[in-house]
């Protein structure tokens, strides 16, 4: 099987570079190629077909929308994405109309970037990848038949049921613009996580928040399951206020049938830790590696900090149980190869 042949199109070189690092660390086998004109794409388009054209708007003599046309009429099954630094009306709407499989404003959101790369050539997916576990299997399709009941019957777009490190562990129906589904699960995430520690403050035995955010291009609804999943809600008017009372009755009627559903695969229900539970020592030292941290970051904008100071730092992080989920966060490993960090710190 051939590898997928990518063309990114910019005028300027360091998007260009920054695109291309960023699908290198896919991992899959990808023909990347690059040009810095509409004119040399389509000279590119000659030598063999595109699978997906990654594209500026904004181009010498030629705008990006254009330049989909053209390739198109070479390569009919091509994908694109078209990436923009303008904001007005006009350019908006000509690129919704364009066909694009996603559009991205610059600077791009990489996480969101590689997952729409990732799904529109069909690859498997590394970024966003579903959390499989053949065991469940079975006790997973019901969980996607409550869902995908609980999504008919309040005519909502999408209901996910989400893990706490913001994985999709099952989901019914799709978001409006997936294209920005990373970056919304992370934003999601950080409420998530907000929520559990106000849990922590109040002693709530399990977590019960509700999370509403009503109007705008649509409603969106969170509701922990337990400290370790959530659910997440997407619709048109599903929280107005003569149907939010119905919709928040079904879906707590949903979290306690997810909730068994998750006992039965295996998945025991998590105990909020209160503040008052964790030892005085531990949180003293925690406060403390907190406040070491703050400072290594003051001292790095002063001086450049040596190899062995970056890795004592991290070593004892680690020993602390220190762990860093946030989704839209990248390893230093992932930021020195898009060339964001330097191979080597130097005196």
């Amino acid at each position: 099987m051939t590898a997928p042949r990518i063309l990114i199109v910019d005028d300027h070189n360091d998007v260009i570079r920054l695109l291309h690092s960023a699908l290198e660390t896919l991992g899959h086998e990808l023909d990347i190629v690059e040009a810095p004109s509409g004119e040399e794409a389509q000279l590119e388009a000659t030598r063999g077909r595109i699978d997906l054209l990654v594209v500026d708007y904004r181009l010498p003599g030629i705008s990006g929308v254009e330049l989909t046309e053209k390739i198109r009429a070479r390569c009919p099954d091509v994908k694109m994405i078209l990436v923009t630094g303008m904001t007005d009306k006009k350019t908006r709407e000509e690129m919704r109309n364009s066909g694009a499989v996603a559009t991205f404003d610059k600077p791009i959101p990489l996480a969101d970037f590689l997952d729409v790369v990732e799904r529109s050539l069909g690859l498997t997916r590394t970024i966003l990848p579903p959390e499989a576990s053949e065991a469940a299997d079975a006790q997973r399709q019901t969980l996607a038949e409550l869902i995908t009941n609980f999504r008919k019957e309040i005519q909502a777009q999408a209901v996910f049921l989400l893990s706490d490190r913001g994985r999709v562990q099952v989901r019914a129906g799709d978001l409006p613009d997936s294209s920005l589904e990373v970056s919304l699960l992370s934003a999601l995430m950080a409420i998530y996580s907000a929520g559990q520690k106000i849990s922590r403050f109040i002693h709530q035995d399990v977590p019960a928040s509700f999370h509403i955010f009503r109007g705008g291009d649509q409603d969106l609804i969170m509701l922990p399951v337990s400290a370790s999943h959530a659910l997440f809600v997407a619709g048109n008017h599903i929280a107005d206020r003569d149907r939010l009372l119905k919709t928040m009755d079904t879906l707590l009627a949903l979290r306690n049938d997810v909730e068994k559903g998750l006992r039965l695969m295996g998945v025991a229900p998590s105990v909020v830790v209160t503040e008052r539970e964790v030892p005085r020592e531990e949180a003293i030292e925690k406060e403390a590696l907190s406040s070491e941290l703050t400072n290594l970051l003051v001292q790095s904008k002063k001086r450049k900090l040596k190899p062995e100071e970056v890795d004592s730092f991290w070593e004892k992080a680690v020993e602390m149980g220190v762990i860093l989920t946030d989704p839209s966060t990248i390893s230093y490993d992932q930021a020195r190869q898009l060339g964001l960090a330097p191979d080597e710190v130097k005196k």
